[in-house]
């Protein structure tokens, strides 16, 4: 008997008992639209958080100040302004896996335009500040570093604070307060959206590094930083820039050994494998949680195979009596399993995709479903047929003929 003769008999059979049929599909459909479901979500959840450090930029080393110890107490970490400019210069030039670097300090206050005001973050920087974080100006210009020589009362406007300030209307070289200083906006960024910690980055306002510090900041010297940003050359040197920016400022701080360290360094890399890891055990949970609903598939489909090697008892006898062999029997029984299940495969890798996609509209949660899921779902469902309808194939195989053809 060839296989396309043994198709069209599992075909028919499964057509005898329609209902029967679907209702044993079931738990296989219930089972992958979940599995593609909750894939879509896991992957759509890691692209995010992918995105979102994306978002930072690459290659990137955040120098923060650490913690310091006065009077037997000793403050958290950032809590004692402990970097200052000549560190930011000591690293460019004394770090060879280091690119570039751009000094932070870090302020918050109301922003206010005629009768329009809005509170936000306020960052002093540099240029090389926005060549590290890879954002553009859609409209105006950058910081140059002409304005922070000169201590220039500008500004650059995140999205959402020029959408708040000033609606659709264009802000180039209009006057903003910031602290009740006056700051002239000469350019708008380009949208970056969250941050992993959640925060909008578009919710900033960018002034010159000196501007930020004699004006805004609260600081016992002008030379006094809040962060550094660090790029490395490559993402293959970021451990070794890591490492010599310890080294580095080790030595200028005067840490000793077994000493704490007054500054802390941080490879955002790292936090984008962590991220990821995360996610991806979080998407391989879903899907295991999931997978739950094809075993008990399968467990049914084995349960109403067996019912049926048990009703075509005689169908069996008759087909060996003329001539049938038992891989014949064999085969039958087991192309019906695995039709089944692969038939149910299909349903449910269609519903789980239509599932995805309504959970993305209603919630705005994004999904992303990938060929592989639905590749890995479709064969998993045939697997499924062959590892559950394997006993009841080679339980009808089995049957003595004589004793089949006399079954009633």
């Amino acid at each position: 008997m060839d296989f396309l003769q043994t198709l069209r008999i599992a075909l028919r059979a499964l057509r005898t008992n329609k209902m029967r049929s679907f209702l044993t599909m079931l738990g296989i459909i219930i089972g992958i639209a979940a599995v593609i479901a909750m894939m879509a979500v896991g992957s759509g959840a890691s692209y995010v958080i992918s995105q979102q450090i994306a978002s930072i930029g690459s290659n990137i080393i955040l120098v923060l100040p650490g913690s310091t110890t006065s009077g037997g107490m000793r403050s958290g970490s950032g809590g004692a302004q402990t970097l200052t400019s000549d560190d930011v210069r000591a690293i460019m030039t004394e770090c060879p896996s280091v690119e570039t670097s751009a000094p932070t300090v870090r302020s918050s206050g109301l922003a206010v335009f005629g009768n329009m005001n809005w509170s936000t973050v306020i960052m002093g920087t540099t240029p090389e500040m926005f060549d590290i974080r890879e954002w553009g100006v859609i409209s105006g210009r950058s910081i140059g570093q002409q304005d922070v020589d000169s201590a220039a009362k500008v500004c650059l406007l995140g999205q959402t604070v020029a959408e708040n300030l000033f609606g659709s209307a264009d802000p180039i070289g209009k006057i903003i307060r910031l602290k009740k200083v006056p700051f002239t906006v000469i350019g708008v960024l380009d949208r970056k959206g969250q941050s992993p910690q959640g925060q909008d980055q578009d919710d900033t306002i960018f002034v010159p590094l000196r501007t930020a510090q004699r004006n805004l900041v609260r600081a016992n010297h002008t030379n006094t930083i809040g962060a550094v940003m660090v790029k490395a050359r490559s993402e293959a040197l970021l451990a070794k820039a890591e490492e010599e920016i310890n080294s580095l400022l080790n030595q200028r701080h005067r840490i000793t050994a077994g000493k704490d360290p007054d500054f802390t360094t941080r490879n955002l890399s790292e936090i984008l494998a962590v991220a990821e890891q995360s996610s991806k055990a979080m998407s391989l949970l879903l899907g295991a949680v999931a997978s739950i609903s094809l075993i008990v598939g399968g467990i049914g489909i084995m349960n109403i195979m067996l019912v049926s090697v048990t009703e075509r008892t005689r169908e069996i006898g008759i087909r060996m009596a003329i001539g049938a062999r038992r891989n014949d029997i064999l085969l039958q029984f087991m192309t019906e399993a695995v039709l089944l299940t692969m038939l149910g495969g299909v349903i449910g890798i269609i519903l789980g995709a239509s599932g995805a996609t309504v959970v993305s509209r209603i919630l705005s949660w994004p999904t992303l479903i990938s060929i592989q899921s639905i590749t890995v779902a479709f064969f998993f469902s045939g697997a499924v047929g062959i590892f559950f309808g394997f006993y009841p194939a080679r339980k009808a195989a089995g049957l003595n003929p004589i004793d089949a053809l006399r079954y009633e």
